[in-house]
Formats: C-alpha cells, structure tokens, sequence
C-alpha cells in the first residue's frame, strides 16, 4: 500500500466535480476520452470496425454515450456519412466555448441558439437525461449503433444502462464499447483491487465513479441483453497485475490470468434481445 497511490485518491475523491471537469477539458492530470482529444480518430475507428463486419457509418443512426461535452465527434460521424447522431451524456454539460469554433465549419448541423452553440435537431440531438428513465424510441427510430469510449468503467448501474442502451438499438442493430479496466490513477493500474466497496467509495472513489468492473462482469451483462457478444482484449498488463495479485480482493480475481491482467477491451454486442 503506498502512500503515492493514496494521497492522490483522497485528493480525487474530495475534489469538487467542477474542478474535476475544468482539469478534463484541458487534459490536465486528468485525461479525457478520445472522441474529446482526437474525435477524427474515433470516427476513423467506428469506421474501420464496421468495415470488418462488411458496412458503414454511411445512413446509420448513431447514438453516441458518454460523449463529453464536446460536438466533434458527432458533427465529424455526420461528415462520415452518418444520416443522424444522438450525443448522450447525463453529467457533461455542451463546452459552449470550443464548439462555437466548429460553427464556421459545421454550420449544416450547427446552430447558435438562445446565444450558444447547439446541434441542428434535423440531423444531431442531444440527450441530457438518464437513458433509464426516458422512453426509447420507437423501433423505426432506434439507432443502428450505440458507441462509447472509456465510459462503461464509470457507470454506476451498468445493468440498468445496458438494458436501456438495448432498448435504444433497433432490432439488428450493433453496439461498440471501448473499456479501460485500468485504475485511472495509470502508475498503479490494478492497485483499486485491494480495497473493500466500503473503503473504496467512502474514501478513494472518483467522483466521476469506477465500477470496477471486470471483463467476466461485462461479459455477463451484455450477454444478458444481447444475443452476439464478442469481447475483444486490447492490451493487458501482466506483471502489473503480478505485482498486486496477492493483495486484491478475491471478487476481482478469476484465476484466468488471460481476464484477470486484462487493461483495455472493446465490447462489440449485436441483436439486442429486448
């Protein structure tokens, strides 16, 4: 247990949320996700993955979760060829600042209303509301891909957003889920693993939470709700892992060292069964 690790965690977890998102944005300490920092390359990545299951972002109706506050992501999926994109996000509020700069070259899908920045609702919405508690579309209006990047780790109720996001999908439609398994302090990525739920959230939570959740969760979760489920290791750590296996808690061990090094994965779920 070291006190580098700690200090930091309690400073993180008593940190207030606006401090916490002011740092985000501009990448200080606190890094944000890639559609924040390079939008271009997740929408090349959306692509290239579709492209291996034979299709396109072109016509799709895209749902974008967790996207952050910042409009690139969803005007660049337009620009791919996407015919309409929803960006979800219950906790970030619109970056009015840097997405008036994307207005001179977005103008088709942008707007200033009430003197800010906002999407053209013909083609880009935005969803500022719990997916569990609002009506899904319906199913001529559901979204052929749901997509998130280092968004699932901090979901609170990963169960009853899964199921939510399922209900958003059309009946054959496709789910994309990047997932950082790391502790998001990265000098000690599996040292969240030794503490109680107690512990963690009373003193070393984030407050922009972390699951904790473990690739055997997630599989069981989107299979509960899907009916392909495909998950797919990105990166793993194993003598990081070696170094913390004989003090993390038992519920985030598995004996699979395959699973249980694991630091990156993307989630790629089909045909939800709801």
């Amino acid at each position: 247990m070291s006190l580098g690790y700690l200090v930091p965690r309690l400073v993180r977890h008593f940190l207030p949320e606006r401090w916490t998102r002011f740092m985000l944005l501009r990448s200080l300490i606190i890094k944000p996700g890639l559609e924040t920092v390079e939008p271009a390359a997740a929408v090349d990545r959306y692509a290239e993955l579709l492209a291996l299951h034979h299709d396109s972002l072109r016509g799709k109706r895209i749902l974008v979760f967790g996207y952050g506050g910042r409009f690139d992501i969803g005007v660049g999926l337009l620009a791919a060829g996407a015919a309409r994109v929803a960006l979800c996000d219950m906790f970030a509020r619109p970056d009015d600042s840097h997405n008036a700069r994307l207005l001179p070259n977005y103008g088709d899908w942008l707007q200033m209303q009430g003197g800010v920045p906002r999407p053209r609702r013909e083609r880009m919405e935005l969803i500022e509301a719990d997916v569990r508690a609002i009506d899904p579309p319906a199913i001529s209006l559901g979204y052929d891909l749901v997509v998130s990047n280092s968004v699932y780790e901090h979901v609170e109720d990963a169960v009853g957003i899964t199921l939510a996001l399922a209900r958003w999908s059309t009946p054959s439609g496709m789910q994309i889920h990047f997932v950082d398994l790391r502790d998001h302090y990265f000098r000690y990525p599996f040292e969240m693993l030794r503490y109680s739920e107690i512990t963690w959230r009373r003193w070393l939570n984030p407050t922009s939470h972390h699951n904790r959740l473990r690739v055997w969760d997630y599989r069981r979760i989107f299979e509960s709700h899907f009916r392909t489920v495909e998950i797919h290791i990105l990166q793993r750590d194993e003598s990081a892992f070696e170094r913390i296996r004989p003090y993390a808690r038992p519920e985030f061990v598995s004996g699979n060292a395959a699973e249980d090094t694991v630091t990156l994965m993307r989630i790629t779920a089909r045909s939800p069964r709801s």
